[in-house]
């Protein structure tokens, strides 16, 4: 009910969760990790997902800004962005 779906489409990469639509350009995304503070190490990040103390952090840091997704499956999400960064370049 509360997942975020990733998915790629096209050129870009569409995050979706509850009534939020993101789309991110996969040229523009530097790199995918995990964050392991709660809130996220980098302040101005734009934050998705629900923020509880159980979540794990994945973090997309493209040209302009940073996305902090809060997922409970973030193995499966990061080797999703992963896989789409690298069959675009």
């Amino acid at each position: 009910m509360f997942e975020i779906f990733v998915k790629k489409v096209n050129s870009d990469i569409v995050i979706r969760w509850l009534l939020s639509k993101i789309t991110i350009p996969i040229c523009d995304i530097l790199t995918v990790t995990t964050d392991d503070t709660y809130g996220g190490k980098e302040k101005q990040a734009i934050r998705i997902g629900m923020p509880y103390g159980t979540t794990d952090r994945v973090v997309i840091i493209t040209n302009e800004n940073t996305y902090i997704l809060f997922t409970t499956n973030y193995i499966s999400i990061q080797k999703k962005l992963n896989s789409y960064i690298h069959s675009i370049k």
